[in-house]
């Protein structure tokens, strides 16, 4: 919580220590390249060769063999997704959306990589077509496609209305995890994890820094494409909330399906091509 007055006052150079220039963490040109025209090409040669349809307020879990494309549409109105990616050999291995936010940024778009989790940290999947690329960064600093949220979890809206919401997409997630690898629900829960928000639109609030979402600008017929860099197990959770325009964890927002397609290149169409290998560091850590 940030005071509205703080309980201490500014040192007299309080100005010079707000005016020191930020550095980035991680530079963007120090990251191994995605190849995307190879990639692109390839993708230009695929054909689909399974779809999903998720239905407003639930979940669904599909796989993705490495080598292949997944898209996610908007179908019949807006409607925002939560996405969790793992290892389909090893589900420990699944995605960490605060590396991939250090690495690329609050939101992510065309050849930005959704990377895995520690030791592996290897990327899982390369978004290769983005049709809110348009988008950007607008007056209230909100953007698309983001990795700064957590997804809404039924623990969160207890603690905050003391009711139950069984369809958050933490839950939602959870049985699609559970019923595609036959785990028990309890089991599969501890394998979800932060998500992409897909197309939604979110931010920080400049006064407050607090995380805020506004109206989704997806309308159906746009998408967001990954590339698979390795064998994928993948659920995503169409949110109670809609467009996110208003609220979530109710059945009160207007929602629509999303559609996944998976699209295969012929064998050959990657040549010299090969799935990224785990994290190179030897865990010895200085021992």
């Amino acid at each position: 919580m940030k005071p509205d007055r703080p309980d201490h006052p500014a040192p007299s150079d309080a100005d010079a220590r707000r005016a020191v220039p930020p550095v980035l963490v991680y530079r963007p040109e120090t990251l191994p390249a995605p190849g995307l025209d190879q990639i692109r090409k390839a993708r230009g040669m695929a054909e689909k060769v399974a779809d999903l349809l998720v239905p407003p307020r639930e979940a669904r879990a599909f796989e993705v063999p490495a080598g292949s494309f997944f898209r996610i549409s908007s179908v019949e109105g807006p409607q925002v997704g939560d996405l969790n990616l793992w290892n389909a050999h090893d589900i420990s291995e699944r995605f960490f959306s605060g590396k991939t936010r250090a690495l690329h940024g609050t939101h992510v778009s065309t050849g930005d990589r959704l990377w895995s989790c520690l030791p592996f940290l290897r990327p899982l999947a390369t978004i290769t077509d983005d049709t809110l690329d348009w988008y950007g960064i607008d007056a209230d600093g909100g953007a698309v496609h983001d990795v700064i949220g957590t997804r809404c979890d039924p623990y969160t809206h207890c603690l905050l209305t003391g009711g139950t919401y069984h369809h958050c997409c933490h839950s939602n997630l959870t049985r699609a995890l559970a019923d595609h690898l036959r785990l028990p629900l309890r089991e599969a829960e501890w394998h979800v994890h932060d998500v992409l928000n897909v197309f939604m639109c979110t931010g920080f609030t400049r006064d407050t820094g607090q995380y805020f979402m506004k109206a989704s600008p997806v309308r159906p017929g746009d998408y967001i494409e990954f590339f698979a860099e390795i064998d994928l197990v993948g659920a995503l959770s169409a949110c109670p909330g809609g467009d996110c325009s208003t609220g979530h964890s109710s059945d009160e927002a207007a929602c629509y399906p999303l559609l996944v397609e998976v699209f295969t290149p012929p064998e050959g169409a990657l040549k010299d091509w090969a799935s990224p290998p785990a994290n190179g560091y030897d865990r010895s850590h200085g021992r």
